[in-house]
């Protein structure tokens, strides 16, 4: 299925590529976290100002985890509790932090009217698989134990996340369920990465190789896994996982040219058939990382809102 770009994403990619964007292969780890972060100002709208915005240090694994909770001004509550989406950001495992992603948290809490925790997991290459997955695993169950005390209605926790941050989302969801909880009420997983295998035909599709190239793809996996056997493992690679029956509801975002559209597009299938409720929204004319991009693509705040009226839904 080759796609073909919207006029408005078309514009942005030939922007960038007159801007001379470097392509994060020939980086190192470093230089791409500090060109993903310059670039963020360009692309993010405007920060929404909310009732507040906390720093949080979450007890992990490997020592405490940073955190942000958002708190918009007008709350959902009930009996003092209210609705809260744990949000894991973007990145390939490897870029990305709490201020990549601060405006579409703050978007996302405002127009959910619910809390939003964002999770700064360990990255790679100095943190190898699985540590952002144990972060992640141990930061939500940490939310839904303290969810009272956080002003958490633990009956509506969510997890979500966009590319990477999708791809613990639906890790830390299969967890919850095999492992006895923490009970989640949904799972929003945004263009995520679920196959490692990467075989799927929008791997190999020229038009998908927008932004999020395949070349990249390579280079974030290199950096994250450890060997080809981690491919395998279902914690890396969620569509490996045996069955995805009993899985909290689930509100997934694809792309049209993305390398990770059919991935994304299938694992929304399977969750489906397993008879889990699933609300699959495509964007046959965006690429990967487009989510973010609110002040260059109208799209992304449609997707906000779309999530956020999924949210109240639930």
């Amino acid at each position: 299925m080759p796609a073909k770009l919207d006029p408005d994403a078309a514009a942005v990619y030939r922007a960038f590529q007159d801007a001379g964007r470097p392509a994060y292969e020939t980086l190192t780890a470093d230089e791409a976290r500090a060109y993903y972060s310059a670039a963020r100002l360009v692309s993010n709208p405007e920060a929404r100002e909310l009732a507040s915005v906390q720093e949080l240090a979450i007890p992990g694994p490997a020592g405490d985890i940073s955190a942000r909770i958002y708190t918009p001004k007008a709350l959902r509550q009930d009996n003092g509790l209210a609705p809260a989406l744990v949000f894991f950001h973007g990145g390939g495992w490897v870029i990305g932090d709490l201020d990549t992603h601060d405006v579409v948290c703050r978007a996302i809490a405002d127009d959910g009217q619910l809390v939003v925790i964002s999770i700064d997991y360990r990255l790679a290459p100095e943190h190898k698989f699985p540590a952002a997955v144990d972060d992640a695993i141990a930061a939500t169950g940490w939310i839904a134990s303290h969810a009272k005390k956080l002003g958490i209605d633990p009956e509506r926790l969510c997890v979500g996340g966009d590319s990477a941050g999708g791809n613990l989302s639906a890790v830390v969801a299969l967890h919850a369920r095999d492992h006895g909880g923490p009970l989640l009420a949904g799972q929003v997983l945004i263009y995520p990465a679920t196959d490692f295998s990467m075989r799927h035909a929008s791997h190999s599709e020229p038009e998908t190789s927008v932004l999020l190239t395949h070349s990249v793809i390579r280079w974030f996996r290199d950096h994250y896994l450890s060997g080809a056997q981690d491919a395998d493992d279902w914690r890396a690679s969620p569509a490996r996982a045996e069955t995805l029956a009993g899985l909290p509801p689930a509100f997934v975002v694809t792309a049209g040219a993305d390398p990770l559209r059919d991935e994304g597009d299938e694992y929304a299938r399977r969750l489906a058939d397993a008879g889990v409720p699933v609300v699959h929204r495509t964007y046959p004319g965006q690429f990967h990382g487009f989510f973010t991009m609110g002040k260059l693509l109208p799209q992304a705040d449609v997707v906000v809102r779309q999530i956020a009226d999924w949210l109240k839904a639930l």
